[in-house]
């Protein structure tokens, strides 16, 4: 059951109503009067609740499934246990997404201001913002409607953020154009130094970053994950992009529309992703490599030459995941020969 100390429930929604939502057939027999009040897991869903049914794996599961109701396809239909009213959905994944988003909501802030918060007076404020506990605003700071600035955040002098865009807890943005819908999560780090240095005499001299982050709309950055700014060119985000916590985004690196990058994953400076690049975690890549769009990088791969757009590769240093899939079966082979 969801924690509501922690997020709003609007239900109850009558099995009637949740078949709409999500576009799901009810099966003969079950009662669309019935009012569900949660979802949940197959393994914990109850009385008055539902679950979703929609990996093969579990099907040795679903015949204990104690729920009201049950969400599935038509080719799972027959595992699920007597007496749980079944609907046939053909993408039950989306469906979950559409019955969360309908049952489900955070709680609000209300749009104020905090009076702990230091905002400079040549800051552009949009209408219907919160800005929390703490928030540092710097000069020239332009923040688009409906953002939500949350407690300590930084957002350093001249940066521009979009409207509806929601800055997490002790996130700092920087060197940033940034447009609208994007989520900024806890404790990022966008818009920084990025890691450029020449020997100079003995010692590494620091070259400066002068680029820029420009990021799209729609666009999700994980907690504690770090954008650097461009040395000369920008750092470019695409629009769409969702990125996971703990990766490290490195100076001119250019990212297309739609790619989605996994936590700890390191890209070094100036590589070029095209369009829905897929990055498994822990990949790293080397520098001035360009990753076709479309492509997808399995995980703990070692990028060291640029990949093909719809390629599949995997392995350090990567290969073709079906190279990569004989190497294992070679390896595995010859492990323990026979004797």
């Amino acid at each position: 059951m969801v924690d509501t100390a922690f997020y709003i429930n609007k239900g109850p929604f009558s099995l009637g109503d949740i078949a709409e939502i999500i576009g799901a057939e009810i099966t003969a027999g079950a009662d669309k009067s019935a009012r569900i009040f949660n979802i949940a897991s197959m393994e914990k869903a109850g009385e008055k609740e539902i679950c979703f049914f929609y990996d093969k794996k579990s099907k040795d599961k679903a015949s204990g499934i104690k729920a009201t109701a049950c969400v599935t396809t038509a080719e799972l239909a027959p595992f699920v246990g007597k007496g749980v009213s079944i609907l046939i959905c053909a993408n039950p994944k989306l469906g979950f997404l559409k019955l969360n988003q309908a049952f489900y909501d955070e709680p609000q802030a209300e749009k104020s201001i905090a009076a702990s918060a230091k905002i400079s007076s040549s800051a552009k404020i949009g209408n219907n913002c919160y800005i929390g506990e703490n928030v540092v605003i710097a000069d020239n700071v332009v923040i688009g409607d409906n953002c939500i600035i949350e407690h300590n955040a930084v957002i350093e002098r001249g940066c521009e953020i979009g409207s509806n865009c929601r800055i997490g807890v002790g996130a700092s943005v920087s060197h940033c154009r940034m447009g609208s819908n994007c989520y900024i999560y806890t404790g990022a780090r966008i818009g920084y130094d990025g890691f450029g240095f020449m020997m100079i005499d003995g010692r590494h001299q620091r070259i400066p970053q002068v680029g820029l982050v420009i990021i799209g709309n729609d666009v999700e950055i994980g907690a504690n994950t770090c954008v650097d700014r461009g040395a000369l060119d920008n750092t470019v985000i695409g629009d769409g992009c969702r990125i996971d916590n703990l990766v490290q985004i490195a100076h001119n690196d250019k990212l297309g529309r739609g790619c989605v990058v996994v936590s700890q994953t390191g890209i070094a400076g100036s590589c070029t992703f095209g369009d829905y690049v897929v990055c498994g975690g822990q990949t790293g890549f080397a520098d001035h490599l360009n990753i076709g769009s479309g492509a997808q990088i399995g995980a703990q791969s070692g990028l060291m030459r640029d990949v093909e757009p719809g390629a599949i590769v995997m392995g350090t240093p990567a290969v073709p995941i079906k190279d990569f899939m004989r190497q294992v079966s070679f390896i595995q082979k010859n492990a323990n020969p026979k004797k």
